[in-house]
């Protein structure tokens, strides 16, 4: 039977946190449906002490931001996004118009069409997260979408140079410094200055998150995101250091962001303890990772495989890194997880900065029926049909009937008008 070594925080101090923010986002997207351009410089004044002549960047700012980084650094962002890109090709190709002769006479079928615009939001306030452009904004070129934006808050007062090359280097259309609810705001409604889009992807902070939830419906989202995840699956044939760098690395993301060491031995879990506070002494972000182990860091020890795996499904973690004997075990029999990690020559951190998948996954157990942002979200599936008169008869019949069992008379007319039409019936028979 499993065992906690080690719990977090009072679900119910979450909730009380949650409900403040819902109010807070609320009455902020009010102001900007109402207000427009007034309501979002008036929010990043307040919030980010940043109002520039206009939060869209010129060409010229742009190119600037080029200016200030260096070589490698350029270079890098452009090894990442071709790992991206390359995967995502992988993943469009995948994708495939279909269309079929289902009965004589019946042709179905369907196409994958882009949406037409994307606004993409990449965290900046603490973290320049720059590999969320990446992530975001050329999966979606990958996709075909048109139109894309992309928007990201100022970092120390100004455009975080690295984020705007990223964002270029990718393909945005239009780029944009505005951060929080004000960013995904002014994208999913509009303003004077900004025409909405169709759709809003991302990661961010707790505001960010419920901002998309609550504008969910009037805009496509990628998926429900909260704080980042992570879930250590190890058993004795990895060490304590690797098990505590790993669980750090992603407890530095946020004071709330869960990481969890699920393993069959207990001498495994009371040294990766200990060394989480050996890491804790030096790790230069470790009042925020320390913060998030204290509260929200989990030691859990199962019996067996089969437990860890259970155990695992139901926590449907956002980000599982298996260091196992057997990581394929776990590849091939969890159900619930954002995206796994095989192997200790990996880790998580590969993932959300280079190695090519996409880090935007689900959180707070969403894993149980989404997976995370790929090529595919930025494309809708629309299905069409074909019919020749003859076939229209024989269905028509067919809806007819069906259209009767559940007293649709109209839907059955419609129905019916082919079958008397096509059907080559007497013209005393036909309607005047």
């Amino acid at each position: 039977m499993a065992r906690w070594l080690k719990n977090g925080i009072d679900p119910d101090l979450k909730q009380k946190a949650d409900a403040q923010v819902r109010r807070t986002v609320e009455e902020i997207l009010e102001g900007i449906d109402a207000r427009g351009d007034a309501a979002v410089r008036e929010l990043s004044e307040r919030f980010d002490k940043w109002s520039p002549q206009s939060f869209r960047l010129t060409r010229a700012e742009i190119d600037a931001c080029y200016e200030e980084l260096d070589a490698q650094a350029i270079s890098d962002i452009k090894f990442a996004q071709e790992q991206v890109r390359n995967f995502a090709r992988v993943q469009r190709d995948a994708l495939k118009d279909v269309e079929v002769e289902t009965l004589p006479g019946v042709t179905l079928g369907h196409k994958n069409v882009p949406v037409n615009s994307v606004g993409c939001y990449v965290p900046g306030g603490k973290y320049p997260l720059i590999a969320s452009a990446h992530m975001s904004v050329v999966t979606a070129r990958v996709a075909g979408v048109p139109r894309i934006i992309a928007t990201a808050p100022p970092f120390n007062g100004r455009p975080h140079p690295a984020i705007v090359v990223a964002m270029d280097l990718a393909g945005a259309h239009e780029i944009y410094t505005l951060g929080g609810v004000q960013g995904i705001g002014a994208m999913a409604i509009g303003t004077e200055t900004i025409a909405p889009v169709d759709m809003i992807v991302g990661p961010g902070n707790a505001f960010v998150a419920e901002a998309k939830r609550q504008l969910f419906g009037r805009v496509g989202i990628d998926l429900f995101a909260g704080p980042t995840e992570t879930l250590i699956i190890a058993d004795e044939s990895v060490d304590e250091d690797f098990c505590a760098a790993d669980l750090l690395g992603q407890a530095e993301h946020g004071p709330n962001s869960p990481a969890i060491l699920l393993t069959n031995s207990e001498d495994l879990a009371v040294r990766t303890m200990d060394a989480v506070k050996r890491q804790l002494d030096w790790l230069p972000t470790a009042e925020v990772a320390g913060k998030a182990w204290e509260d929200y860091g989990q030691v859990i020890v199962c019996d067996s495989y089969e437990e860890m795996v259970q155990v695992a499904d139901d926590i449907a973690s956002e980000h599982v890194q298996v260091m196992t004997r057997d990581p394929d075990y776990f590849l091939h029999n969890m159900t619930n997880y954002g995206a796994l990690f095989l192997g200790q020559e990996t880790n998580v951190s590969y993932g959300d900065k280079v190695i090519g998948t996409n880090h935007t996954l689900p959180t707070m157990k969403a894993a149980r029926y989404t997976g995370g942002l790929w090529v595919g979200k930025f494309i809708k599936t629309c299905t069409y049909q074909r019919v020749t008169r003859e076939a229209s008869v024989m269905v028509g019949e067919y809806c007819s009937r069906l259209c009767a069992l559940e007293g649709f008379a109209g839907h059955k007319e419609q129905a019916d008008i082919r079958v008397r039409r096509y059907g080559q019936q007497p013209a005393e028979k036909q309607p005047a």
